[in-house]
């Protein structure tokens, strides 16, 4: 690899750059995932910042947990036999509490496993 240099003033500074990395956009798992690394597993936090793993590592614990709550969502569903169309369409405020409720057990048992790292 050659290196070029630039004169300034009476400095040969020389033209170097970070390489250009693509930004992805994280989601709440991810954020609640780096402030968790950011509190609690400071050494952690640090090598991954060190070797520019960071952004891949939230990037991955992102994907991978919105997945698990969709897997957990609709295991779920399934597991219930009261929720069907025709449930949704007589009663559209029961089908929707029990969505909810299937959702919110869905992120705790992610929350607990993939961002704070505690097995069930």
């Amino acid at each position: 690899m050659e290196i070029t240099y630039t004169k300034c003033g009476d400095y040969y500074l020389p033209d170097i750059a970070l390489p250009e990395k693509e930004n992805k956009q994280l989601n709440k798992y991810g954020l609640l995932r780096l402030e968790y690394l950011k509190n609690n597993k400071k050494a952690l936090y640090q090598e991954l910042l060190i070797k520019d793993k960071l952004n891949g590592h939230l990037f991955l614990v992102s994907i991978n947990a919105e997945n698990k709550v969709n897997h957990i969502i609709n295991e779920l569903i399934k597991s219930d036999t009261s929720i069907t169309e025709k449930l949704k369409l007589e009663n559209q405020l029961l089908w929707v509490q029990k969505m909810n409720n299937y959702k919110n057990i869905a992120e705790e048992i992610v929350l607990k496993e993939l961002i704070y790292g505690e097995s069930l």
